[in-house]
């Protein structure tokens, strides 16, 4: 019984996740990159995010495990080289609710503010998810590099997509990870296209 009941086990953790395609853009400089190089980088969470909530930190580490990837040196915010702020944005719509009535999107997750390339304004969230009678979940990821010595940024980039409410890609577990790996996917990226990744 007890084997059985492994073996089903790892039967569902095989089974792949059904996601939908996510869409990246990134945006640098020649010499921008120059600048950044494989700094060390220290990862965090934009102001006005609690850094010591569970949630925050899955984003976080998720950040954190992909600039490892690509060689990237780590340090405390206080010594490294470069900032990496990272900003989520998690925005729910349901089709009605109980009566019938159509209702606004909902906002949840982790908040803050972050610029443009380099333009200081903050990236709000206007999406009309609409459509079917199951509630969606819009996410996006974006993250910013900067010197800190300057607070220029040096890299930015950011990766967003619609799941299903109910689906395990909605998840934060699935959805942190998968984002990050694609937002620095083929880094640094062709600065200001956008591609989707699948």
């Amino acid at each position: 019984m007890k084997a059985r009941f492994l073996l089903a086990a790892l039967a569902l953790m095989a089974t792949p996740v059904l996601a939908a395609p996510v869409e990246v853009t990134r945006f640098h400089t020649p010499e921008s990159l120059t600048t950044l190089g494989r700094s060390a980088v220290a990862v965090i969470a934009v102001p006005g995010t609690d850094p010591a909530s569970l949630e925050t930190r899955v984003w976080l580490q998720a950040v954190e495990a992909e600039l490892a990837a690509l060689r990237f040196g780590t340090a405390t915010a206080g010594a490294a080289d470069a900032i990496a702020e990272v900003r989520v944005e998690r925005e729910v719509q349901r089709t009605a609710d109980d009566t019938g009535r159509q209702r606004g999107p909902v906002s949840i997750g982790v908040g803050g503010s972050t610029g443009g390339w380099n333009s200081g304004v903050g990236l709000g969230l206007g999406f009309n998810l609409g459509g079917g009678p199951k509630a969606r979940i819009h996410t996006r990821l974006v993250v910013v590099i900067r010197s800190r010595a300057t607070g220029l940024s040096l890299w930015e980039g950011r990766v967003e997509n619609v799941e299903r409410e109910k689906s395990k890609a909605a998840s934060v577990d699935v959805a942190a990870p998968r984002l990050a790996h694609a937002l620095f996917s083929g880094f640094p990226g062709t600065s200001a296209a956008t591609i989707t990744v699948k």
